[in-house]
């Protein structure tokens, strides 16, 4: 009977690239999921409040996200405005339609001030708009850290609301459709615009690599366009330990994990 070894779902030019973004991140953002931020979850625990589709509940709803994700809500402008004969069309990971809202924010600045604009559609699909806000919010974060941003910039971007907290948020909401996908540079890998199921689940199997938990009680709430590549990615990591990322704070004990278990 053949048994073929775990793989990784990404690309190798997409796990370098995570893997890499990873150090690059925890270095700049010390507090991260894989340290001591919590993992945001879709429960009443992180947003209590019930929800209703006005600007009025997305207003609360932004100011908490804010905290969640360290960032001055006082620092923040936020509009709404409404196309309807302008939506984005929903797909997931692999390009195909997928169903769910259009799903559109912008991110602007100006001197010591952050620039959101929604898209009311978003009103009536709270998770869409969580992701939404998070992924604008980590441009806000980002600002100031970074170089002018070339062939990765929104890559980052979904990585660093991943990295503040909103993975499960950016997973279960794909952006990455199969008309915007170029080259990562010297590869001839598909680069994709934004992060696909694929590389999400690589993230999240990180975070239960460094729990040491091999079903955690939040993959749940994982969408099932990405649920398959993350179990893929976490039995990768759990057999191999084959990533180059190692957060402050995790390295010794995970080696000092895996030693445990090869005695035992």
């Amino acid at each position: 009977m053949f048994w073929n070894p775990p793989e990784c779902p990404c690309d190798p030019a997409s796990k370098k690239w995570i893997e890499g973004r990873l150090e690059w991140l925890s270095s700049r953002f010390p507090r991260n999921i894989f340290t001591d931020r919590p993992l945001v979850l879709p429960t009443q625990e992180f947003f209590p409040l019930e929800f209703e589709p006005s600007k009025e509940c997305a207003k609360a709803l932004f100011s908490r996200i804010c905290g969640f994700m360290g960032v001055p809500e006082d620092r923040v402008t936020l509009k709404f405005f409404h196309s309807p004969n302008k939506r984005t069309r929903f797909v997931d990971g692999t390009g195909r339609d997928a169903p769910g809202p259009g799903f559109a924010g912008l991110y602007t600045h100006s001197y010591r001030s952050h620039i959101i604009t929604l898209d009311t559609d978003q009103l009536y699909h709270p998770e869409h708009l969580i992701a939404t806000m998070a992924h604008e919010l980590a441009h806000g974060r980002l600002l100031g850290k970074v170089g002018r941003m070339n062939h990765d910039e929104e890559l980052l971007t979904d990585l660093t609301a991943c990295v503040l907290g909103f993975a499960i948020f950016q997973a279960n909401s794909p952006r990455a459709w199969v008309s915007q996908f170029t080259k990562w540079p010297g590869t001839d890998f598909n680069k994709p615009l934004y992060m696909t199921s694929p590389m999400f689940g690589y993230v999240l199997a990180h975070l239960a690599w460094f729990q040491d938990e091999r079903k955690p009680h939040w993959a749940k709430y994982l969408a099932s366009n990405v649920i398959n590549d993350f179990k893929d990615a976490t039995g990768y990591l759990f057999k191999t330990e084959g990533s180059s990322f190692r957060p402050k704070g995790r390295q010794q004990s995970r080696g000092t994990d895996s030693r445990n278990k090869s005695g035992q």
